[in-house]
Protein backbone atom coordinates (compact mmCIF):
# COMPACT_ATOMS: atom_id res chain seq x y z
CA UNK A 1 0.00 0.00 0.00
CA UNK A 2 1.17 3.49 -0.81
CA UNK A 3 1.78 6.03 1.85
CA UNK A 4 -0.40 8.85 2.50
CA UNK A 5 2.28 11.51 1.18
CA UNK A 6 2.70 8.81 -1.87
CA UNK A 7 -1.10 9.20 -2.56
CA UNK A 8 -0.76 12.90 -1.76
CA UNK A 9 1.50 13.51 -3.94
CA UNK A 10 0.13 11.69 -7.22
CA UNK A 11 -3.05 13.54 -6.87
CA UNK A 12 -3.31 16.00 -9.58
CA UNK A 13 -4.78 19.01 -8.01
CA UNK A 14 -7.07 21.40 -9.37
CA UNK A 15 -6.55 25.38 -9.25
CA UNK A 16 -7.83 26.78 -6.27
CA UNK A 17 -10.26 28.99 -7.91
CA UNK A 18 -11.83 25.54 -9.31
CA UNK A 19 -12.26 24.79 -6.07
CA UNK A 20 -14.07 28.26 -4.99
CA UNK A 21 -16.40 28.14 -7.61
CA UNK A 22 -17.85 24.73 -5.77
CA UNK A 23 -19.33 27.56 -3.50
CA UNK A 24 -20.41 30.12 -5.76
CA UNK A 25 -16.96 32.09 -4.70
CA UNK A 26 -15.02 34.16 -7.58
CA UNK A 27 -11.76 34.52 -8.17
CA UNK A 28 -11.48 38.14 -6.97
CA UNK A 29 -12.79 37.09 -3.24
CA UNK A 30 -9.69 34.97 -3.32
CA UNK A 31 -6.60 35.97 -1.88
CA UNK A 32 -4.11 33.49 -3.81
CA UNK A 33 -1.31 31.56 -2.11
CA UNK A 34 0.36 29.80 -5.14
CA UNK A 35 -2.27 27.38 -7.30
CA UNK A 36 -3.66 25.77 -4.39
CA UNK A 37 -4.27 27.69 -1.35
CA UNK A 38 -6.21 30.84 -0.77
CA UNK A 39 -7.67 32.58 1.51
CA UNK A 40 -11.22 33.83 2.01
CA UNK A 41 -11.08 37.99 1.40
CA UNK A 42 -13.20 40.06 4.56
CA UNK A 43 -15.42 41.32 1.38
CA UNK A 44 -16.21 37.91 0.63
CA UNK A 45 -17.24 37.04 4.55
CA UNK A 46 -18.89 40.12 4.79
CA UNK A 47 -21.17 39.46 1.20
CA UNK A 48 -22.08 36.08 2.57
CA UNK A 49 -23.10 36.69 6.16
CA UNK A 50 -26.77 37.33 5.40
CA UNK A 51 -27.25 34.15 3.84
CA UNK A 52 -29.25 31.00 5.27
CA UNK A 53 -27.13 28.51 7.88
CA UNK A 54 -26.44 25.17 6.09
CA UNK A 55 -26.07 21.99 8.21
CA UNK A 56 -23.36 21.26 10.59
CA UNK A 57 -22.04 17.94 11.82
CA UNK A 58 -19.58 17.74 14.13
CA UNK A 59 -17.06 14.48 13.68
CA UNK A 60 -15.64 13.29 17.19
CA UNK A 61 -14.13 9.88 18.18
CA UNK A 62 -13.64 7.67 21.51
CA UNK A 63 -10.09 8.16 23.07
CA UNK A 64 -6.95 7.68 20.88
CA UNK A 65 -4.96 4.61 21.46
CA UNK A 66 -1.56 3.20 19.44
CA UNK A 67 -4.56 1.37 17.34
CA UNK A 68 -5.43 4.80 15.49
CA UNK A 69 -8.97 6.04 15.04
CA UNK A 70 -8.97 7.92 11.56
CA UNK A 71 -11.13 11.01 13.02
CA UNK A 72 -9.87 13.41 10.50
CA UNK A 73 -9.31 10.47 7.68
CA UNK A 74 -13.39 9.73 8.17
CA UNK A 75 -14.15 13.99 8.12
CA UNK A 76 -12.45 14.20 5.09
CA UNK A 77 -14.14 10.65 3.74
CA UNK A 78 -17.24 12.21 4.72
CA UNK A 79 -16.75 15.28 2.85
CA UNK A 80 -16.13 13.43 -0.31
CA UNK A 81 -18.90 11.01 0.45
CA UNK A 82 -20.91 13.65 0.13
CA UNK A 83 -19.67 15.17 -3.59
CA UNK A 84 -20.37 11.76 -4.63
CA UNK A 85 -24.15 12.12 -3.82
CA UNK A 86 -23.86 15.20 -5.20
CA UNK A 87 -24.59 17.52 -2.27
CA UNK A 88 -22.71 21.03 -1.70
CA UNK A 89 -20.17 19.89 1.03
CA UNK A 90 -17.77 21.75 2.95
CA UNK A 91 -15.11 20.86 5.33
CA UNK A 92 -13.94 22.90 8.34
CA UNK A 93 -10.51 21.69 9.76
CA UNK A 94 -7.69 22.72 12.35
CA UNK A 95 -4.27 23.21 10.62
CA UNK A 96 -1.63 20.89 11.65
CA UNK A 97 0.83 21.73 14.20
CA UNK A 98 4.30 21.22 13.94
CA UNK A 99 5.22 20.06 16.86
CA UNK A 100 3.24 16.43 16.67
CA UNK A 101 4.08 16.74 13.16
CA UNK A 102 7.94 16.48 13.93
CA UNK A 103 7.20 14.38 17.21
CA UNK A 104 5.19 11.27 17.18
CA UNK A 105 1.72 11.56 16.31
CA UNK A 106 2.59 12.81 12.51
CA UNK A 107 0.56 15.27 10.29
CA UNK A 108 -2.76 15.91 10.23
CA UNK A 109 -4.39 15.90 6.43
CA UNK A 110 -6.15 12.71 6.91
CA UNK A 111 -4.80 9.23 5.56
CA UNK A 112 -4.94 7.23 2.61
CA UNK A 113 -7.80 7.85 0.02
CA UNK A 114 -9.05 10.86 2.42
CA UNK A 115 -6.65 13.47 2.51
CA UNK A 116 -7.12 17.46 2.04
CA UNK A 117 -3.93 18.86 -0.41
CA UNK A 118 -1.78 20.10 -0.76
CA UNK A 119 -0.33 17.99 2.38
CA UNK A 120 3.24 18.95 2.86
CA UNK A 121 1.95 22.43 2.83
CA UNK A 122 -0.29 22.02 4.83
CA UNK A 123 1.62 20.78 7.54
CA UNK A 124 5.02 22.64 7.26
CA UNK A 125 4.06 26.32 7.12
CA UNK A 126 1.09 26.17 5.44
CA UNK A 127 -0.16 30.32 5.25
CA UNK A 128 2.18 31.21 7.81
CA UNK A 129 -0.59 31.64 10.00
CA UNK A 130 1.13 29.83 13.04
CA UNK A 131 4.34 32.09 13.05
CA UNK A 132 2.16 35.00 13.14
CA UNK A 133 0.23 33.94 16.27
CA UNK A 134 3.75 32.85 17.57
CA UNK A 135 5.10 36.94 16.76
CA UNK A 136 2.23 38.11 18.01
CA UNK A 137 2.57 36.12 21.41
CA UNK A 138 6.52 36.85 21.79
CA UNK A 139 5.45 40.58 20.68
CA UNK A 140 3.68 40.76 24.03
CA UNK A 141 6.01 39.15 25.81
CA UNK A 142 9.29 41.28 24.58
CA UNK A 143 7.03 44.26 25.47
CA UNK A 144 5.84 43.01 29.06
CA UNK A 145 9.70 42.65 29.58
CA UNK A 146 10.67 45.87 28.44
CA UNK A 147 8.08 47.81 30.34
CA UNK A 148 9.39 46.56 33.47
CA UNK A 149 13.08 47.05 32.53
CA UNK A 150 12.15 50.72 31.32
CA UNK A 151 11.06 51.59 34.69
CA UNK A 152 7.93 49.92 35.65
CA UNK A 153 5.51 52.27 35.28
CA UNK A 154 2.54 49.87 36.00
CA UNK A 155 4.22 48.67 38.90
CA UNK A 156 4.69 44.94 37.72
CA UNK A 157 5.34 42.27 39.90
CA UNK A 158 7.99 40.23 38.90
CA UNK A 159 6.97 36.96 40.55
CA UNK A 160 3.14 37.08 39.44
CA UNK A 161 3.77 37.49 35.37
CA UNK A 162 1.67 35.01 33.88
CA UNK A 163 2.08 35.67 30.07
CA UNK A 164 4.83 32.70 28.47
CA UNK A 165 6.26 32.80 25.04
CA UNK A 166 5.06 30.47 22.50
CA UNK A 167 7.03 27.91 20.01
CA UNK A 168 5.00 25.73 17.41
CA UNK A 169 7.56 22.72 18.12
CA UNK A 170 7.65 20.20 20.71
CA UNK A 171 10.85 21.26 22.78
CA UNK A 172 10.57 20.36 26.60
CA UNK A 173 13.94 22.21 27.37
CA UNK A 174 11.72 25.28 27.23
CA UNK A 175 9.13 24.30 29.38
CA UNK A 176 11.22 25.98 32.70
CA UNK A 177 13.84 28.53 32.11
CA UNK A 178 15.62 31.93 33.05
CA UNK A 179 15.53 34.65 31.16
CA UNK A 180 17.61 38.24 31.77
CA UNK A 181 20.91 36.57 32.22
CA UNK A 182 24.01 38.82 31.80
CA UNK A 183 24.43 42.59 32.34
CA UNK A 184 22.01 45.01 33.53
CA UNK A 185 20.71 45.84 30.09
CA UNK A 186 19.85 42.74 29.35
CA UNK A 187 16.98 42.83 31.88
CA UNK A 188 15.48 42.10 35.08
CA UNK A 189 16.34 38.02 35.78
CA UNK A 190 13.40 35.87 36.00
CA UNK A 191 11.79 32.47 35.93
CA UNK A 192 9.97 32.00 32.47
CA UNK A 193 7.96 29.43 30.41
CA UNK A 194 7.44 28.75 27.07
CA UNK A 195 3.66 26.64 25.71
CA UNK A 196 3.71 25.22 22.65
CA UNK A 197 1.59 27.57 19.94
CA UNK A 198 -1.23 25.50 19.50
CA UNK A 199 -1.37 25.96 23.52
CA UNK A 200 -1.15 29.86 23.60
CA UNK A 201 -4.11 32.26 24.78
CA UNK A 202 -3.94 34.11 21.08
CA UNK A 203 -4.56 30.24 18.79
CA UNK A 204 -7.84 30.19 21.16
CA UNK A 205 -8.16 34.27 20.50
CA UNK A 206 -8.48 34.21 16.53
CA UNK A 207 -10.09 30.78 16.74
CA UNK A 208 -12.91 32.85 18.91
CA UNK A 209 -12.92 36.24 17.07
CA UNK A 210 -15.85 37.23 15.21
CA UNK A 211 -13.77 40.06 12.96
CA UNK A 212 -10.75 42.50 13.67
CA UNK A 213 -12.76 44.41 16.32
CA UNK A 214 -13.65 41.70 18.40
CA UNK A 215 -9.86 40.36 17.91
CA UNK A 216 -8.51 43.56 19.30
CA UNK A 217 -11.20 43.73 21.88
CA UNK A 218 -10.11 40.12 22.89
CA UNK A 219 -6.09 41.09 22.33
CA UNK A 220 -6.51 44.10 25.16
CA UNK A 221 -8.14 41.87 27.79
CA UNK A 222 -5.13 39.33 28.03
CA UNK A 223 -3.88 39.16 31.67
CA UNK A 224 0.35 39.20 31.64
CA UNK A 225 0.55 39.45 35.35
CA UNK A 226 -0.21 40.92 38.31
CA UNK A 227 0.98 44.54 40.12
CA UNK A 228 2.36 44.30 43.55
CA UNK A 229 -0.64 44.67 45.03
CA UNK A 230 -2.26 42.21 42.89
CA UNK A 231 -4.35 44.01 40.27
CA UNK A 232 -4.21 42.26 37.03
CA UNK A 233 -2.39 43.91 34.14
CA UNK A 234 -3.67 43.63 30.46
CA UNK A 235 -1.94 43.86 27.47
CA UNK A 236 -4.42 47.05 26.72
CA UNK A 237 -2.56 48.27 30.01
CA UNK A 238 0.91 47.68 27.71
CA UNK A 239 -0.15 49.69 24.95
CA UNK A 240 0.26 45.98 22.64
CA UNK A 241 -3.13 45.55 21.05
CA UNK A 242 -2.79 47.27 18.05
CA UNK A 243 0.86 45.93 16.77
CA UNK A 244 -0.18 42.45 18.27
CA UNK A 245 -3.74 42.57 15.50
CA UNK A 246 -1.15 44.29 12.55
CA UNK A 247 1.08 40.61 13.05
CA UNK A 248 -2.37 39.07 12.72
CA UNK A 249 -4.62 40.61 10.13
CA UNK A 250 -3.58 38.11 7.11
CA UNK A 251 -4.27 35.11 10.15
CA UNK A 252 -7.41 35.89 10.98
CA UNK A 253 -8.56 34.77 7.18
CA UNK A 254 -10.02 31.16 6.72
CA UNK A 255 -7.47 29.15 4.24
CA UNK A 256 -9.18 27.19 1.18
CA UNK A 257 -7.80 24.04 0.07
CA UNK A 258 -8.91 20.76 -1.20
CA UNK A 259 -9.55 16.82 -0.81
CA UNK A 260 -8.38 14.09 -2.81
CA UNK A 261 -11.70 14.65 -4.62
CA UNK A 262 -11.53 18.11 -4.65
CA UNK A 263 -14.20 18.88 -2.34
CA UNK A 264 -13.56 22.21 -0.45
CA UNK A 265 -12.15 22.20 2.56
CA UNK A 266 -11.54 25.63 4.92
CA UNK A 267 -8.39 24.90 7.50
CA UNK A 268 -8.41 27.41 9.94
CA UNK A 269 -6.41 27.65 13.07
CA UNK A 270 -5.39 24.73 15.38
CA UNK A 271 -5.73 24.71 19.19
CA UNK A 272 -4.97 21.69 20.26
CA UNK A 273 -7.91 19.60 22.37
CA UNK A 274 -6.08 18.25 25.37
CA UNK A 275 -4.11 21.53 26.69
CA UNK A 276 -6.68 24.42 24.77
CA UNK A 277 -10.43 23.84 23.36
CA UNK A 278 -9.07 22.03 20.10
CA UNK A 279 -11.71 23.67 17.56
CA UNK A 280 -10.99 25.44 14.07
CA UNK A 281 -11.90 29.02 14.27
CA UNK A 282 -15.47 30.02 14.13
CA UNK A 283 -14.77 32.22 11.07
CA UNK A 284 -14.02 29.21 8.73
CA UNK A 285 -16.81 27.36 11.15
CA UNK A 286 -19.45 30.40 10.27
CA UNK A 287 -17.81 30.88 6.62
CA UNK A 288 -18.20 26.81 5.88
CA UNK A 289 -21.78 26.84 7.10
CA UNK A 290 -22.95 29.93 4.70
CA UNK A 291 -21.21 28.97 1.60
CA UNK A 292 -22.59 25.25 1.42
CA UNK A 293 -25.42 23.13 2.17
CA UNK A 294 -23.54 21.04 4.56
CA UNK A 295 -20.33 21.98 6.46
CA UNK A 296 -18.46 18.95 8.50
CA UNK A 297 -15.95 20.00 11.00
CA UNK A 298 -14.24 17.92 13.45
CA UNK A 299 -12.70 18.53 17.43
CA UNK A 300 -10.03 17.58 18.27
CA UNK A 301 -8.95 13.93 19.80
CA UNK A 302 -12.20 11.92 22.21
CA UNK A 303 -15.41 13.26 22.68
CA UNK A 304 -14.48 13.79 26.09
CA UNK A 305 -12.07 16.63 25.55
CA UNK A 306 -12.89 17.90 22.02
CA UNK A 307 -16.78 17.41 21.41
CA UNK A 308 -17.17 18.75 24.85
CA UNK A 309 -15.23 22.24 24.21
CA UNK A 310 -16.93 22.24 20.76
CA UNK A 311 -20.28 22.45 22.40
CA UNK A 312 -19.50 24.34 26.18
CA UNK A 313 -16.88 26.80 24.30
CA UNK A 314 -16.98 27.39 21.08
CA UNK A 315 -20.86 26.61 20.34
CA UNK A 316 -21.90 28.61 23.27
CA UNK A 317 -19.82 31.47 22.18
CA UNK A 318 -20.44 31.72 18.23
CA UNK A 319 -24.33 30.77 18.83
CA UNK A 320 -23.63 27.20 17.08
CA UNK A 321 -26.54 24.96 16.88
CA UNK A 322 -24.82 21.35 15.64
CA UNK A 323 -27.56 18.96 13.77
CA UNK A 324 -25.74 15.90 14.07
CA UNK A 325 -22.47 14.10 15.88
CA UNK A 326 -20.40 11.46 14.01
CA UNK A 327 -18.38 9.16 16.92
CA UNK A 328 -16.28 7.48 15.30
CA UNK A 329 -14.55 3.86 16.54
CA UNK A 330 -12.30 1.32 15.26
CA UNK A 331 -12.62 -2.60 16.41
CA UNK A 332 -8.97 -2.31 16.99
CA UNK A 333 -8.86 0.25 19.62
CA UNK A 334 -12.29 -1.12 21.66
CA UNK A 335 -10.40 -4.11 21.40
CA UNK A 336 -6.96 -2.58 23.11
CA UNK A 337 -9.40 -0.62 25.85
CA UNK A 338 -10.51 -4.13 26.32
CA UNK A 339 -6.49 -5.26 27.01
CA UNK A 340 -5.11 -6.64 24.56
CA UNK A 341 -1.91 -5.90 23.08
CA UNK A 342 -1.20 -3.57 20.10
CA UNK A 343 0.66 -6.64 18.50
CA UNK A 344 -2.55 -8.89 18.93
CA UNK A 345 -5.40 -6.58 17.69
CA UNK A 346 -5.71 -8.03 14.07
CA UNK A 347 -7.29 -11.11 15.60
CA UNK A 348 -10.37 -11.52 16.76
CA UNK A 349 -11.18 -11.76 19.91
CA UNK A 350 -15.23 -10.86 21.14
CA UNK A 351 -14.33 -11.04 24.75
CA UNK A 352 -11.97 -8.33 24.66
CA UNK A 353 -13.98 -5.99 22.18
CA UNK A 354 -16.92 -6.86 24.91
CA UNK A 355 -15.44 -5.22 27.39
CA UNK A 356 -13.38 -2.34 25.45
CA UNK A 357 -16.69 -1.15 23.93
CA UNK A 358 -17.82 0.52 27.55
CA UNK A 359 -15.28 3.30 26.22
CA UNK A 360 -17.42 4.06 23.02
CA UNK A 361 -20.37 3.70 25.53
CA UNK A 362 -19.94 6.32 27.80
CA UNK A 363 -18.94 8.54 24.64
CA UNK A 364 -22.59 7.91 23.00
CA UNK A 365 -24.27 8.71 26.74
CA UNK A 366 -22.46 11.84 26.95
CA UNK A 367 -23.37 13.13 23.73
CA UNK A 368 -26.78 12.73 23.81
CA UNK A 369 -26.58 14.93 27.13
CA UNK A 370 -26.30 17.81 24.55
CA UNK A 371 -29.11 16.99 22.98
CA UNK A 372 -27.70 16.14 19.59
CA UNK A 373 -28.86 12.96 17.15
CA UNK A 374 -25.44 10.54 17.27
CA UNK A 375 -24.68 8.26 14.27
CA UNK A 376 -21.57 5.99 15.24
CA UNK A 377 -19.18 5.28 12.17
CA UNK A 378 -17.05 2.76 12.35
CA UNK A 379 -13.31 3.28 10.60
CA UNK A 380 -13.06 -0.22 8.90
CA UNK A 381 -9.96 -2.45 8.62
CA UNK A 382 -9.33 -5.56 6.91
CA UNK A 383 -8.96 -7.36 10.32
CA UNK A 384 -12.22 -6.60 11.65
CA UNK A 385 -14.34 -9.76 11.27
CA UNK A 386 -18.18 -10.31 10.59
CA UNK A 387 -19.07 -10.93 13.79
CA UNK A 388 -17.14 -8.12 15.71
CA UNK A 389 -18.83 -5.42 12.97
CA UNK A 390 -21.90 -6.85 14.30
CA UNK A 391 -21.73 -6.83 17.81
CA UNK A 392 -20.29 -3.06 17.72
CA UNK A 393 -23.71 -2.22 15.36
CA UNK A 394 -26.00 -4.46 17.25
CA UNK A 395 -24.63 -2.44 20.19
CA UNK A 396 -24.97 1.30 19.19
CA UNK A 397 -28.70 0.86 17.69
CA UNK A 398 -29.69 -0.79 20.90
CA UNK A 399 -28.30 2.48 22.57
CA UNK A 400 -30.46 5.05 20.00
CA UNK A 401 -27.42 5.55 17.47
CA UNK A 402 -27.59 5.12 13.86
CA UNK A 403 -24.57 3.25 12.77
CA UNK A 404 -22.63 2.96 9.85
CA UNK A 405 -19.51 1.49 8.76
CA UNK A 406 -17.00 3.77 6.78
CA UNK A 407 -14.08 2.96 4.25
CA UNK A 408 -12.73 6.09 3.24
CA UNK A 409 -8.89 5.50 3.82
CA UNK A 410 -9.18 2.59 1.22
CA UNK A 411 -11.40 4.00 -1.64
CA UNK A 412 -12.16 7.53 -0.32
CA UNK A 413 -15.86 9.22 -1.19
CA UNK A 414 -17.18 5.65 -2.48
CA UNK A 415 -16.15 4.67 0.75
CA UNK A 416 -17.80 6.85 2.79
CA UNK A 417 -21.33 6.56 0.84
CA UNK A 418 -22.68 4.67 3.64
CA UNK A 419 -21.91 7.14 6.18
CA UNK A 420 -22.96 9.81 4.29
CA UNK A 421 -26.51 8.12 3.62
CA UNK A 422 -26.59 7.73 7.19
CA UNK A 423 -26.09 11.43 8.21
CA UNK A 424 -27.92 12.47 5.47
CA UNK A 425 -31.12 10.71 7.15
CA UNK A 426 -30.10 11.71 10.59
CA UNK A 427 -30.18 15.66 9.05
CA UNK A 428 -33.62 14.77 7.09
CA UNK A 429 -35.55 13.02 10.30
CA UNK A 430 -34.24 13.78 13.63
CA UNK A 431 -33.78 17.44 14.93
CA UNK A 432 -31.34 18.57 17.06
CA UNK A 433 -32.46 19.68 20.94
CA UNK A 434 -29.32 21.39 21.84
CA UNK A 435 -28.28 22.44 24.78
CA UNK A 436 -24.49 23.08 26.49
CA UNK A 437 -23.72 20.54 29.54
CA UNK A 438 -23.84 23.54 32.48
CA UNK A 439 -25.03 27.00 32.50
CA UNK A 440 -23.09 30.16 32.66
CA UNK A 441 -24.40 31.06 36.02
CA UNK A 442 -22.90 28.22 37.73
CA UNK A 443 -19.51 28.74 39.86
CA UNK A 444 -16.24 27.97 38.42
CA UNK A 445 -16.05 24.95 40.60
CA UNK A 446 -19.15 23.66 39.92
CA UNK A 447 -18.82 23.78 36.25
CA UNK A 448 -14.99 21.78 36.59
CA UNK A 449 -17.14 19.39 38.75
CA UNK A 450 -20.08 19.07 36.01
CA UNK A 451 -17.76 18.29 33.66
CA UNK A 452 -15.61 15.70 35.65
CA UNK A 453 -18.42 14.09 36.93
CA UNK A 454 -20.63 14.31 33.56
CA UNK A 455 -18.27 13.75 31.18
CA UNK A 456 -15.39 11.69 32.38
CA UNK A 457 -17.41 10.02 35.35
CA UNK A 458 -15.05 11.43 38.06
CA UNK A 459 -16.30 10.81 41.79
CA UNK A 460 -14.99 13.87 42.84
CA UNK A 461 -12.64 16.66 42.17
CA UNK A 462 -9.60 17.68 43.96
CA UNK A 463 -7.66 21.07 43.58
CA UNK A 464 -3.62 21.96 44.61
CA UNK A 465 -3.87 24.87 47.32
CA UNK A 466 -2.52 27.14 44.19
CA UNK A 467 -5.75 25.72 41.81
CA UNK A 468 -7.83 26.53 44.76
CA UNK A 469 -6.18 29.63 45.55
CA UNK A 470 -6.34 31.07 41.66
CA UNK A 471 -10.24 29.76 41.38
CA UNK A 472 -11.13 32.28 44.21
CA UNK A 473 -8.85 35.15 42.64
CA UNK A 474 -10.91 34.63 39.22
CA UNK A 475 -13.98 34.41 41.02
CA UNK A 476 -13.14 37.85 42.59
CA UNK A 477 -12.43 39.12 39.29
CA UNK A 478 -15.39 38.90 37.76
CA UNK A 479 -14.38 35.83 35.86
CA UNK A 480 -16.98 33.26 37.52
CA UNK A 481 -19.37 33.50 34.38
CA UNK A 482 -16.51 31.94 32.09
CA UNK A 483 -16.97 28.54 30.64
CA UNK A 484 -14.00 26.06 32.03
CA UNK A 485 -11.56 24.88 29.61
CA UNK A 486 -9.92 21.20 30.68
CA UNK A 487 -6.55 20.41 30.31
CA UNK A 488 -6.22 16.74 30.32
CA UNK A 489 -4.75 13.54 28.57
CA UNK A 490 -6.36 12.23 25.71
CA UNK A 491 -5.89 8.50 26.30
CA UNK A 492 -8.12 8.35 29.09
CA UNK A 493 -11.56 9.88 30.29
CA UNK A 494 -9.94 10.19 33.87
CA UNK A 495 -6.33 12.02 34.01
CA UNK A 496 -4.30 8.66 33.98
CA UNK A 497 -3.48 7.75 30.84
CA UNK A 498 -2.90 4.85 32.14
CA UNK A 499 -7.02 4.24 32.77
CA UNK A 500 -8.56 2.68 29.96
CA UNK A 501 -11.98 1.83 29.12
CA UNK A 502 -14.47 3.55 31.42
CA UNK A 503 -12.97 4.46 34.53
CA UNK A 504 -14.67 5.21 37.41
CA UNK A 505 -14.63 6.14 41.30
CA UNK A 506 -11.52 8.26 40.32
CA UNK A 507 -11.05 11.81 41.70
CA UNK A 508 -9.58 14.31 39.13
CA UNK A 509 -6.75 16.60 40.50
CA UNK A 510 -6.45 20.17 39.27
CA UNK A 511 -3.09 20.59 39.73
CA UNK A 512 -3.13 24.44 37.81
CA UNK A 513 -5.87 27.30 37.03
CA UNK A 514 -5.25 30.18 34.93
CA UNK A 515 -7.55 32.97 32.54
CA UNK A 516 -7.82 32.96 29.33
CA UNK A 517 -9.29 36.34 30.14
CA UNK A 518 -9.03 37.40 26.41
CA UNK A 519 -10.51 33.89 24.67
CA UNK A 520 -12.86 34.08 27.04
CA UNK A 521 -12.70 30.79 29.41
CA UNK A 522 -10.41 29.37 32.38
CA UNK A 523 -8.36 26.72 32.00
CA UNK A 524 -8.33 23.71 34.61
CA UNK A 525 -5.23 21.83 33.90
CA UNK A 526 -5.08 18.36 35.43
CA UNK A 527 -2.74 15.43 35.90
CA UNK A 528 0.50 15.35 34.61
CA UNK A 529 -0.80 17.34 31.04
CA UNK A 530 2.11 19.42 29.36
CA UNK A 531 1.83 22.82 27.44
CA UNK A 532 4.73 22.31 25.93
CA UNK A 533 5.32 18.58 24.62
CA UNK A 534 8.48 17.07 24.40
CA UNK A 535 10.29 14.96 21.50
CA UNK A 536 9.85 11.06 21.60
CA UNK A 537 13.10 9.07 21.83
CA UNK A 538 12.71 8.29 17.80
CA UNK A 539 11.08 11.71 16.55
CA UNK A 540 9.19 11.63 13.08
CA UNK A 541 11.86 14.05 12.49
CA UNK A 542 14.27 11.79 11.83
CA UNK A 543 12.41 10.61 9.08
CA UNK A 544 11.60 13.42 6.62
CA UNK A 545 14.18 14.91 3.99
CA UNK A 546 14.00 16.84 0.67
CA UNK A 547 14.98 15.25 -2.31
CA UNK A 548 17.84 17.04 -4.83
CA UNK A 549 14.82 18.58 -6.70
CA UNK A 550 12.29 19.86 -3.38
CA UNK A 551 9.81 16.99 -3.27
CA UNK A 552 9.40 16.37 0.52
CA UNK A 553 9.53 12.45 1.39
CA UNK A 554 8.85 10.66 5.61
CA UNK A 555 5.50 12.59 6.40
CA UNK A 556 2.94 11.02 7.61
Amino acid sequence: MKSDIEIAQETKMVHIKEVAAQLDVNEDDLELYGKYKAKLSDELLDKIKDKKDGKLVLVTAINPTPAGEGKTTTSVGLAEAMGVLGKKACLALREPSLGPCFGIKGGAAGGGYAQVVPMEDLNLHFTGDFHAITSANNLLAAILDNHIQQGNELGIDPRQIVWKRCLDMNDRALRNIVVGLGSKMDGMVREDHFVITVASEIMAILCLADDMHDLKKRLGRIIVAYTFDGKPVTAEDLKATGSMAALLKDALKPNLIQTLEHTPAIVHGGPFANIAHGCNSVKATKAAMKLADITITEAGFGADLGAEKFFDIKCRMAGLKPDAVVLVATIRALKYNGGVAKDMLKEENLDALKKGIVNLEKHIENLHKYGVPVVVTLNAFVSDTEAETEYVRDFCQKRGCEFALSKVWEFGGKGGVELANKVLEVLDTKKSDFKPLYEDSLSLDEKIKTVAKEIYGAEDVSYSPAAAKELKRLTDLGMGSFPVCMAKTQYSLSDDPKQLGRPSGFTLNVREIYPSAGAGFIVAVTGSIMTMPGLPKTPAAYNIDVTDDGVITGLF
